[in-house]
């Protein structure tokens, strides 16, 4: 009786196991994918923009401030000033990638389309020109007429690339047969124009050559720099300090700035930023316009 009672309950137990409700499978669909989230910047990245230091640095502040500002608005993005001591310097950070657009000297600019395919923008003009002169200039009370009266003298170079500002002078030197050691008691790097300028006009060097678009530009800020210096010897012209990029920038963001930068004069803001710089526009450039530099550089190079 035990038996068939336990039987029983066994039997019942199995049933009401197979009537309780199993737990429903999850279906998974591989069809229907949702991207991952992505993290939205919130800062924008900024426009770095090198300049030569053609003038002393404060100077690009003071001059090329009104024009970053510019280009900051219509771009709507910050800007950046990055500066450096020498030519050399700006041109590695072209190279490197760690600026985006830069103003630089026209030796620059020649090695840097040889040595890693540097791009032209644009070139300012100055009083309807895109050409630039190297300058020969010592305090007005010397009695030098010519470099050859600079003989036994102290001489400022501005920058070891520079065009107007060693390469030119060298070549004058050097077509005398001399070298700048033999020639000159001693001879020093400012690094900048403006700076040269105020060496001699102080009498720290008895000549130095610069370049005349920055002669003008200094001399119009200080007067008294233009009744303390002279003008002895003028060079050929030479095509006029380019803005440029370097290869690791955007095809569409180069176009960009090109575009800004040319469509400047048309707009009241930016015809006020050219003026603070001394410019009257940009233009477009070709690179044989280059080709005198590149002639001095290898006369210079080639001379014994």
């Amino acid at each position: 009786m035990r038996y068939l009672l336990v039987c029983c309950l066994l039997i019942l137990l199995i049933g009401l196991m197979g009537c309780t409700a199993q737990p429903a499978t999850a279906v998974i669909s591989l069809s229907n994918l949702e991207p991952l989230p992505v993290d939205i910047p919130t800062e924008v990245v900024p426009l770095r923009v090198a300049i030569a230091a053609v003038i002393s640095p404060q100077g690009n502040v003071d001059s090329y401030g009104p024009l970053l500002n510019y280009l900051s608005a219509k771009l709507e993005r910050p800007v950046k000033l990055v500066q450096r001591r020498t030519y050399a310097e700006i041109n590695d950070l072209i190279k490197a990638g760690d600026v985006d657009m830069a103003f630089v000297c026209t030796s620059a600019y020649v090695a840097g389309a040889r040595e890693f395919g540097m791009q032209l923008l644009a070139a300012p003009q100055v009083d309807g020109e895109t050409v630039y002169y190297s300058v020969l200039i010592v305090p007005t009370d010397s009695p030098a007429k010519s470099i050859e009266d600079l003989r036994g003298g102290i001489f400022a170079f501005t920058d070891p690339m520079s065009n107007t500002g060693r390469n030119y002078p060298m070549h004058l030197i050097q077509k005398l047969g001399e070298t700048p050691d033999m020639f000159f008691a001693r001879t020093f790097y400012t690094y900048s124009h403006d700076d040269a300028i105020r060496a001699v006009a102080n009498h720290v060097a008895d000549g130095a050559a610069v370049d005349s678009l920055v002669y003008q530009f200094v001399l119009a800020r200080d007067p008294e720099l233009g009744q303390r210096t002279r003008i002895i010897h003028q060079s050929r012209p030479f095509g006029i300090p380019p803005v440029v990029v370097g290869p690791h920038v955007r095809p569409q963001l180069a176009a960009q700035l090109q575009a800004t930068l040319i469509h400047m004069a048309d707009d009241p803001d930016g015809q006020a930023a050219l003026a603070a710089a001394g410019l009257d526009r940009f233009v477009p450039i070709t690179d044989m316009v280059y080709d005198s530099v590149r002639e001095l550089e290898q006369a210079v190079a080639s001379t014994p």
